[in-house]
Protein backbone atom coordinates (compact mmCIF):
# COMPACT_ATOMS: atom_id res chain seq x y z
CA UNK A 1 0.00 0.00 0.00
CA UNK A 2 0.93 3.92 -0.48
CA UNK A 3 2.28 5.07 2.74
CA UNK A 4 -0.40 4.99 5.44
CA UNK A 5 -2.50 2.84 3.64
CA UNK A 6 -3.62 -0.37 5.14
CA UNK A 7 -5.85 -3.86 3.85
CA UNK A 8 -9.70 -2.80 3.24
CA UNK A 9 -9.30 1.30 3.13
CA UNK A 10 -10.38 3.17 0.49
CA UNK A 11 -8.02 3.88 -2.72
CA UNK A 12 -8.35 7.60 -3.34
CA UNK A 13 -8.47 8.24 -6.93
CA UNK A 14 -8.18 11.92 -9.29
CA UNK A 15 -9.07 11.66 -12.98
CA UNK A 16 -7.46 13.89 -15.17
CA UNK A 17 -8.26 13.92 -18.93
CA UNK A 18 -8.55 17.25 -20.99
CA UNK A 19 -11.67 15.13 -22.97
CA UNK A 20 -14.93 14.75 -20.60
CA UNK A 21 -16.49 12.01 -22.20
CA UNK A 22 -13.25 10.15 -21.25
CA UNK A 23 -12.97 11.58 -17.61
CA UNK A 24 -16.00 11.12 -16.53
CA UNK A 25 -16.16 7.31 -18.13
CA UNK A 26 -12.79 6.16 -15.96
CA UNK A 27 -14.76 8.12 -13.24
CA UNK A 28 -17.69 6.00 -13.35
CA UNK A 29 -16.01 2.86 -13.84
CA UNK A 30 -13.40 3.53 -10.55
CA UNK A 31 -16.53 4.94 -8.06
CA UNK A 32 -18.51 1.77 -9.01
CA UNK A 33 -15.85 0.07 -7.26
CA UNK A 34 -16.60 -0.96 -3.57
CA UNK A 35 -12.83 0.03 -2.38
CA UNK A 36 -12.12 3.00 -4.87
CA UNK A 37 -13.22 6.84 -4.29
CA UNK A 38 -12.88 9.18 -7.07
CA UNK A 39 -12.25 12.07 -5.09
CA UNK A 40 -11.96 15.16 -7.79
CA UNK A 41 -11.98 14.94 -11.72
CA UNK A 42 -9.63 17.39 -13.75
CA UNK A 43 -9.21 18.59 -17.39
CA UNK A 44 -5.59 19.83 -17.50
CA UNK A 45 -2.17 19.20 -16.04
CA UNK A 46 -2.63 22.38 -13.48
CA UNK A 47 -5.92 21.28 -12.09
CA UNK A 48 -4.72 17.72 -11.74
CA UNK A 49 -1.46 19.11 -9.39
CA UNK A 50 -3.95 21.04 -7.47
CA UNK A 51 -6.38 18.37 -7.05
CA UNK A 52 -4.22 16.40 -5.69
CA UNK A 53 -2.67 18.67 -3.02
CA UNK A 54 -6.22 19.30 -2.22
CA UNK A 55 -7.65 16.03 -1.68
CA UNK A 56 -4.31 13.98 -1.44
CA UNK A 57 -5.50 11.12 -3.20
CA UNK A 58 -3.50 7.68 -3.42
CA UNK A 59 -3.20 7.49 -7.18
CA UNK A 60 -3.76 10.20 -10.50
CA UNK A 61 -5.00 8.68 -13.30
CA UNK A 62 -3.37 11.19 -15.87
CA UNK A 63 -3.36 11.22 -19.82
CA UNK A 64 0.48 12.30 -20.72
CA UNK A 65 -1.10 14.91 -23.25
CA UNK A 66 -2.96 17.85 -21.40
CA UNK A 67 -3.35 21.37 -21.82
CA UNK A 68 -1.92 24.14 -19.36
CA UNK A 69 0.85 21.92 -18.30
CA UNK A 70 1.25 18.67 -20.23
CA UNK A 71 1.07 15.23 -18.25
CA UNK A 72 4.73 14.78 -17.82
CA UNK A 73 5.09 18.08 -16.56
CA UNK A 74 2.18 17.28 -13.99
CA UNK A 75 3.78 13.84 -13.00
CA UNK A 76 7.09 15.11 -11.97
CA UNK A 77 5.64 17.71 -10.07
CA UNK A 78 3.34 15.54 -8.18
CA UNK A 79 5.70 12.72 -7.52
CA UNK A 80 8.30 15.22 -6.36
CA UNK A 81 5.95 16.51 -3.69
CA UNK A 82 3.55 13.77 -2.74
CA UNK A 83 3.36 9.95 -2.26
CA UNK A 84 0.58 10.35 -4.72
CA UNK A 85 1.23 7.11 -7.16
CA UNK A 86 0.74 8.35 -11.16
CA UNK A 87 -0.51 6.21 -13.18
CA UNK A 88 -0.25 7.22 -16.99
CA UNK A 89 -2.89 6.64 -19.89
CA UNK A 90 -0.97 6.34 -23.12
CA UNK A 91 -1.02 5.55 -27.05
CA UNK A 92 0.90 3.51 -29.00
CA UNK A 93 2.54 6.89 -31.05
CA UNK A 94 3.82 8.63 -27.92
CA UNK A 95 6.82 6.62 -27.08
CA UNK A 96 9.16 9.54 -26.46
CA UNK A 97 6.88 11.14 -23.67
CA UNK A 98 6.32 7.79 -22.01
CA UNK A 99 10.26 8.29 -21.70
CA UNK A 100 9.90 11.39 -20.01
CA UNK A 101 7.02 10.30 -17.73
CA UNK A 102 9.67 7.16 -16.64
CA UNK A 103 12.14 9.71 -15.23
CA UNK A 104 9.69 12.01 -14.01
CA UNK A 105 8.33 9.23 -11.51
CA UNK A 106 4.99 7.50 -13.05
CA UNK A 107 4.43 4.07 -11.31
CA UNK A 108 2.62 2.69 -14.63
CA UNK A 109 0.81 2.87 -17.91
CA UNK A 110 -2.34 2.25 -19.60
CA UNK A 111 -3.13 2.67 -23.30
CA UNK A 112 -6.43 4.78 -23.83
CA UNK A 113 -8.31 1.58 -24.43
CA UNK A 114 -8.01 0.08 -21.99
CA UNK A 115 -10.51 -2.84 -20.39
CA UNK A 116 -12.85 -1.78 -17.31
CA UNK A 117 -11.51 -5.19 -15.38
CA UNK A 118 -7.80 -3.79 -16.51
CA UNK A 119 -8.36 -0.40 -15.19
CA UNK A 120 -9.25 -1.05 -12.00
CA UNK A 121 -6.88 -3.71 -11.86
CA UNK A 122 -4.50 -1.23 -12.94
CA UNK A 123 -5.57 1.15 -10.08
CA UNK A 124 -5.15 -0.98 -7.38
CA UNK A 125 -1.90 -2.81 -7.91
CA UNK A 126 -0.21 1.52 -8.42
CA UNK A 127 -2.10 1.87 -5.00
CA UNK A 128 -0.45 -1.06 -3.62
CA UNK A 129 2.76 0.57 -4.13
CA UNK A 130 3.72 -1.87 -7.36
CA UNK A 131 4.27 -0.73 -10.95
CA UNK A 132 2.21 -1.93 -14.00
CA UNK A 133 3.26 -1.22 -18.13
CA UNK A 134 1.23 -2.38 -20.21
CA UNK A 135 2.65 -5.97 -21.66
CA UNK A 136 2.53 -3.83 -25.11
CA UNK A 137 4.16 -1.05 -23.47
CA UNK A 138 7.37 -2.60 -21.60
CA UNK A 139 9.82 -4.11 -23.81
CA UNK A 140 9.77 -2.19 -26.77
CA UNK A 141 9.43 1.42 -24.83
CA UNK A 142 11.86 0.10 -22.48
CA UNK A 143 14.36 -0.63 -24.39
CA UNK A 144 14.18 2.35 -26.33
CA UNK A 145 14.60 4.37 -23.15
CA UNK A 146 17.68 2.78 -21.95
CA UNK A 147 19.27 2.76 -25.39
CA UNK A 148 19.78 6.57 -24.86
CA UNK A 149 20.42 6.42 -20.65
CA UNK A 150 23.39 7.20 -19.58
CA UNK A 151 25.27 4.67 -18.02
CA UNK A 152 26.65 4.85 -14.72
CA UNK A 153 29.50 2.20 -13.74
CA UNK A 154 27.66 -0.98 -12.26
CA UNK A 155 29.92 -1.46 -9.55
CA UNK A 156 29.39 2.52 -8.20
CA UNK A 157 25.76 1.20 -7.77
CA UNK A 158 25.44 -1.98 -7.84
CA UNK A 159 27.79 -3.35 -5.01
CA UNK A 160 25.80 -3.13 -2.16
CA UNK A 161 23.28 -5.80 -3.81
CA UNK A 162 23.67 -9.47 -3.18
CA UNK A 163 24.26 -12.07 -6.11
CA UNK A 164 20.22 -12.88 -5.83
CA UNK A 165 19.21 -9.26 -5.68
CA UNK A 166 21.44 -8.63 -8.87
CA UNK A 167 19.86 -11.48 -10.74
CA UNK A 168 16.30 -10.62 -9.28
CA UNK A 169 16.85 -7.08 -10.58
CA UNK A 170 17.93 -8.33 -14.12
CA UNK A 171 14.36 -10.24 -14.27
CA UNK A 172 12.33 -7.50 -13.33
CA UNK A 173 13.90 -5.03 -15.97
CA UNK A 174 13.03 -7.89 -18.39
CA UNK A 175 9.82 -7.63 -17.56
CA UNK A 176 9.08 -10.31 -15.39
CA UNK A 177 6.19 -10.97 -12.80
CA UNK A 178 7.00 -12.09 -8.86
CA UNK A 179 5.80 -15.38 -10.13
CA UNK A 180 8.09 -15.90 -13.31
CA UNK A 181 11.34 -14.68 -11.10
CA UNK A 182 9.90 -17.30 -8.58
CA UNK A 183 9.85 -20.33 -11.16
CA UNK A 184 13.22 -19.22 -12.90
CA UNK A 185 15.19 -18.85 -9.64
CA UNK A 186 13.38 -21.72 -7.55
CA UNK A 187 12.41 -19.76 -4.67
CA UNK A 188 9.20 -18.70 -3.11
CA UNK A 189 7.46 -15.76 -4.37
CA UNK A 190 7.77 -14.51 -1.03
CA UNK A 191 11.51 -14.69 -1.51
CA UNK A 192 11.13 -12.61 -4.25
CA UNK A 193 9.21 -9.90 -2.72
CA UNK A 194 11.96 -9.38 -0.53
CA UNK A 195 14.82 -9.40 -3.00
CA UNK A 196 12.81 -6.63 -4.75
CA UNK A 197 11.87 -4.96 -1.40
CA UNK A 198 15.65 -5.08 -0.73
CA UNK A 199 16.93 -3.59 -4.01
CA UNK A 200 14.34 -1.06 -3.75
CA UNK A 201 15.41 0.28 -0.61
CA UNK A 202 19.58 -0.05 -1.06
CA UNK A 203 19.19 1.69 -4.30
CA UNK A 204 16.97 4.18 -2.85
CA UNK A 205 14.54 3.77 -5.83
CA UNK A 206 10.17 4.55 -5.83
CA UNK A 207 9.03 1.30 -7.48
CA UNK A 208 9.80 -1.51 -10.16
CA UNK A 209 9.72 1.24 -13.15
CA UNK A 210 12.35 2.87 -11.04
CA UNK A 211 14.46 -0.69 -10.67
CA UNK A 212 13.88 -1.35 -14.42
CA UNK A 213 15.55 2.17 -15.61
CA UNK A 214 18.04 1.34 -13.25
CA UNK A 215 19.10 -1.71 -14.67
CA UNK A 216 19.91 0.02 -17.97
CA UNK A 217 21.48 2.93 -16.32
CA UNK A 218 24.11 0.87 -15.04
CA UNK A 219 24.17 -1.53 -17.65
CA UNK A 220 23.12 -4.38 -15.36
CA UNK A 221 20.93 -4.91 -18.57
CA UNK A 222 21.11 -4.03 -22.20
CA UNK A 223 18.48 -3.54 -24.86
CA UNK A 224 17.79 -6.78 -26.70
CA UNK A 225 18.32 -8.99 -23.80
CA UNK A 226 16.07 -12.38 -24.30
CA UNK A 227 13.58 -12.57 -22.03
Amino acid sequence: MTAGMTAGMTVRVVVADDQELVRAGFGMILDAQPDIEVVAEAGDGAQAVAAVRAHRPDVLLLDIRMPVMDGIEAARVVCAGSDCRVLMLTTFDLDDYVFDALRAGASGFLLKDVRRDDLVHAVRVVAAGESLLAPSVTTRLIARFAASAPVAPPAERLAMLTPRERETLRMVARGLSNAEIARAMVVSEHTVKTHVSNVLAKLGLRDRVQAVIAAYETGLTVPGDPR
